[in-house]
């Protein structure tokens, strides 16, 4: 079924819906709730059923009320099904509301007619038709923004965000209106037209139950619907308008995109009417006598009040229509909720397709053969079994994969094993790794692979019979056939040029021009380096490290530094052909640190005082990679370079660069080249680099624009990490950089690394995001691939899935250690599969989601404008909920946002994403940092992306001042700051501490 298909028939307007039986409703969860009396009146636009009631003499009608609404004593009668129209799934936007459509005769006198309850919170009319085309959600939410976020909901069940369904449709035709269009049963009213309800004063309802929905907001109306045709007798602009079904009004509240804050429609206020109306003019209190009646062009006193007998005046600007910031999912909660029900039980991942834990929940996990959610996290734990019903809900199919992800200490590494010169055993025909979801068959002679169904024999030396369930009975014993995630000892056959490597080097490549040394950097680096050479990273409990470290110097030329062990001193020797660069040692220039010590120290000593007195600005960058690389191929070894960087490389070089800065680009269709390399030099030396096993890290230190975008191509292609300091200064940043730098040298890498994602039949990988290299459609490559590092994986349909067998993925990692070991990293992952949307809908992780859309949104920059890609994001956010809520929640008016329960927080945290500053830059924003987070995102994990768009938002002054623990967070919202508080803001990459005006004296004493 598409989702831009006509809706379902709706019960004829005039009719009850069938749902509600007397048109009572009761409040969800089977709790009686509040109900309005039955109507007087018969269905919208048809005859009045002898309407007697009247108020007493001398009594008038009071003009709508936003004050809190009175009580109301009638209940749901006995016998009646307690159940609301939403399922326990669902998160209806908006007061749910018992009150009946009741319509004024046109001669009808003001006052009349009883009152219903007056809401607390005005709301918007509702529409016509049909529910809304995913195309018309799209349009209505790109002009819609929200400052908050949040509501849960299963499938087929639910509540329920935004106006009320529980009253009877009408239909019929008023005579003489001309305010109502006709449309086809397909068809839903034009999103740039509103309707109001014509000829009667607004009606007023009783307040929802809170547990089922939310009020608006107290303060600040909704912008008043603009009308399609002239004002009928007695409409006039006081009182807010209220919710009915099947009433065309302003966009109701709707799907919520990324980024929405929900200030009404956009455009211009809407115009007052001024054309005279048909018939006698309305007198005061509906009445006809000398006082005058709310008029049309006549402005109100007050918003929302009506005019008695005032002058004529300008049209009164009426506020922004704005949507609670508390009755939207919270993030805060979800988390804490989550931590509450699934923090304090192991995560066992034997159950096929479980959805794990969200990423800010603490758990540990039991590996009985599924990869823990360290390692792999999916975008749903359920896939459709066909192509078709995967376009319908446009939920993306994907992986978000961390192959040496760090695990807790409580949490045993991958077991490593040993199957001699045999090497792994694996399938013969797709080439998948033996793990626990192979079918031995012929009493354990041969089995069938999981993956492409080819029945392989197993070797003699790996025979074991089977029990009476058909497993080995040695199942247990092997890591392979009880596991998700294991590791294999690779032969010989699985390195290059059939020969085991050597260890990995470390080469460190110091910026000595005049900016890096008045900056003090290079005096500090060299003093850190002399302890930090003492924790480069190590094979399991090995005493010492295999990795050798080089030293190499530069500024328009390059300094290369023989420190043997054997030598009093170190010697320099200097490159200054930088156009064909090679190198002018081999002997001593990679060396051991235990055995050349002193030599190492002396040389860092030194450096600093060397080029203390420089005075040369400009830089090369192409050429010092180059060189790194050149010697990590005459050691014949992979290995990591560490540049440290301060200007924009344009001294005479390849590589040179240009610079290109200007903000008159952005917001234009030539914006994308911004985040484009300059050259595409750095592209063939990145691949270059991949070839040999050189990773780059790249440390920058820049004064000013030196173009990211172009510089961190190279450790974007070769897997590594850039790390970004604006203006430098030692007494600010040291302790971050130093920080960074530790951690950076230390964490264990693999390196010469290759990574293929196999899957089980009428599944395949089609499109990679992270920071790697690709030189065909199957393959990744990376120079070095560390703990920190993903890649995330999206898959399609080829052929259709069974129920019963689910889906598998494999994700095979070929890799170096850091002690020149190959090795081969397996994890294995069982999805189920579905024929029913719910079950999808059931099974989604929102984090992993968010990860995937914004990697794709951010490559989506370098070839497409970001206005473009910002709307694709907004249609498919709308897409996946209007196929939810047309599929699998109860029918509902169109105002009102059906949210599934694991997707609650979907359009908050879209919303996040749009506001980035990838997507959204301030004026503040610079070129340089935007070309810096969009590579950064690129190869972020779940928890990483999810902290970095929603960032924490901690009450320093919420706990005591001499408490270390950490202080409950609250939602990321301006409107959250209070004057008399201090908050700490942190998204894993920056903190930002926020003192209130009002702080009392002891907390910010205690906080400087």
């Amino acid at each position: 079924m598409n989702v831009n298909q006509s809706a379902p028939p709706v019960p004829p307007f005039g009719q009850p819906q069938p749902v509600y039986p007397g048109y009572h409703q009761s409040s969800y969860g089977g709790q009686p709730g509040s109900t309005a009396p039955p109507t007087h009146y018969g269905a919208y636009n048809g005859p009045v059923p002898g309407y007697q009631e009247t108020l007493a003499p001398g009594v008038s009608r009071a003009p709508p009320s936003l004050g809190a609404p009175p009580a109301t004593t009638a209940q749901t009668p006995c016998g009646q099904a307690a159940y609301g129209q939403f399922g326990q799934g669902d998160v209806q936007n908006g007061p749910s509301s018992t009150v009946q459509m009741q319509r004024l005769s046109g001669s009808q006198p003001f006052g009349s007619a009883p009152l219903a309850p007056v809401v607390s919170q005005p709301t918007v009319l509702q529409p016509y038709g049909p529910l809304p085309t995913s195309s018309q959600v799209t349009a209505q939410l790109a002009g819609m923004q929200i400052s908050g976020a949040m509501a849960p909901a299963p499938p087929t069940l639910g509540l329920g965000y935004g106006p009320p369904t529980s009253l009877a449709s009408a239909s019929g035709s008023f005579p003489n209106s001309g305010l109502y269009g006709s449309y086809s049963q397909g068809q839903a009213p034009p999103l740039s037209q509103t309707q109001g309800h014509p000829g009667a004063q607004p009606p007023q309802r009783s307040a929802p139950p809170q547990a089922s929905s939310f009020t608006p907001p107290a303060s600040g109306g909704p912008r008043m619907p603009s009308m399609s045709g002239p004002l009928l007798p007695g409409q006039g602009f006081g009182g807010p308008p209220v919710s009915q079904p099947n009433h065309v009004s302003s966009p109701p509240p709707q799907v919520l995109p990324p980024g929405t804050q929900m200030t009404g429609p956009p455009g211009p206020p809407p115009p007052m009417h001024s054309s005279q109306q048909p018939g006698y003019q309305l007198q005061q209190n509906g009445s006809f006598g000398p006082g005058r009646g709310p008029q049309p062009n006549y402005g109100s006193p007050y918003p929302g009040a009506p005019t008695f007998g005032s002058q004529p005046g300008p049209p009164q600007p009426l506020p922004p229509k704005r949507l609670d910031p508390d009755a939207i999912p919270s993030p805060i909660q979800v988390i804490e909720d989550d931590r509450n029900n699934r923090g304090s039980e192991p995560f066992v991942t034997g159950v096929r397709g479980q959805v794990p834990p969200l990423v800010t929940t603490n758990f540990l996990v039991k590996d009985q053969g599924n990869a823990s959610p360290r390692y792999i996290r999916c975008t749903s734990y359920n896939i459709p079994c066909t192509s078709d019903m995967a376009k319908q809900a446009q939920v993306p199919l994907a992986a978000v994969i961390k192959p040496l992800a760090r695990l807790p200490p409580e949490e045993a590494s991958p077991y490593v094993v040993d199957h001699g010169e045999s090497g792994p055993l694996r399938c013969n025909r797709c080439k998948a790794y033996m793990c626990p979801f192979m079918q031995f068959i012929e009493g354990g002679r041969r089995f069938q692979c999981c993956f492409c169904s080819c029945i392989n024999d197993v070797p003699p030396q790996y025979f074991q019979h089977l029990d009476h369930t058909g497993k080995r009975v040695d199942a247990y014993d092997r890591p392979e056939l009880s596991l998700g995630s294991y590791e294999f000892l690779a032969t010989v056959d699985y390195c290059k040029n059939n020969k085991f490597p050597s260890p990995p080097a470390f080469i460190f490549m110091i910026d000595v021009s005049y900016n890096a040394i008045r900056s003090g950097l290079v005096r500090l680096l060299c003093e850190e380096l002399k302890s930090l050479l003492d924790c480069l990273p190590r094979e399991g409990r090995a005493e010492e490290s295999a990795i050798r470290v080089g030293f190499v110097t530069y500024n328009k030329v390059l300094h290369f530094y023989n420190v043997k062990s054997s030598l009093a001193q170190p010697q320099m020797m200097v490159v200054s052909d930088v156009a064909d660069m090679f190198v002018p040692l081999l002997d001593g220039f990679l060396v051991n640190v235990n055995e050349s010590r002193a030599v190492i120290t002396s040389l860092l000593d030194q450096i600093p005082e060397m080029f203390a007195d420089t005075r040369e600005t400009e830089t090369v960058f192409a050429p010092v990679i180059q060189a790194g690389m050149e010697a990590l191929k005459a050691a014949e070894c992979a290995g990591k370079l560490f540049l440290f960087h301060t200007s924009l490389p344009i001294a005479e070089a390849p590589g040179k660069l240009k610079n290109r800065d200007d903000r008159k680009l952005i917001n234009t269709d030539k914006e994308k080249t911004l985040f484009q390399p300059q050259t595409g030099a750095y592209q063939t030396l990145a691949k270059e680099c991949v070839a040999q096993g050189c990773c780059v890290d790249l440390f920058l230190f820049p004064n000013q624009y030196v173009d990211v975008a172009t510089l961190c191509v190279v450790p974007q292609l070769t897997g590594g990490s850039v790390y970004k300091y604006a203006c430098f200064q030692v007494e600010n940043d040291q302790e971050r950089f130093l920080s960074d730098l530790r951690r950076d040298v230390q964490k264990v890498v693999g390196f010469d690394a290759v990574m293929r994602v196999r899957t089980s039949t009428g599944i395949r990988a089609v499109d990679f995001f992270g920071a790697f290299y690709m030189s065909n459609t199957t393959d990744v490559e990376l120079a070095g691939l560390d703990g920190d590092k993903t890649v995330t994986v999206e898959f399609k349909h080829d052929d259709r899935l069974n129920e019963e067998s689910g889906a598998l993925l494999q994700c095979a990692l070929l890799y170096t250690s850091c002690a020149g070991q190959r090795r081969l990293r397996i994890h294995n992952l069982a999805l189920n599969c579905c024929t029913q949307l719910a079950d999808l809908y059931r099974n989604c992780e929102t984090d992993t989601l968010i990860n995937y859309m914004a990697k794709f949104a951010y490559r989506g920059v370098l070839n497409s404008p970001v206005k473009t890609v910002r709307d694709a994001l907004i249609t498919q956010c709308a897409q996946i909920l209007a196929c939810y809520r047309k599929n699998c929640a109860s029918p509902s008016s169109a105002g009102q946002l059906i949210l599934p329960e694991c997707m609650k927080l979907l359009p908050v945290y879209l919303n996040c994403v749009l506001k980035s500053d990838v997507l959204q830059p301030g004026a503040e924003v610079t070129t340089d940092d935007r070309a810096y987070v969009r590579q950064l995102v690129t190869s972020m994990d779940v928890a990483e992306t999810n902290v970095f768009f929603y960032p924490r938002l901690l009450p320093l002054t919420k706990s005591p001042i001499e408490s270390t623990t950490e202080p409950p967070a609250v939602r990321a919202s301006e409107e959250r700051l209070s004057d008399g508080d201090i908050y700490l803001l942190e998204n894993g990459l920056n903190l930002f501490l926020w003192v209130g005006a009002s702080v009392q004296q002891e907390y910010s004493a205690s906080s400087g």
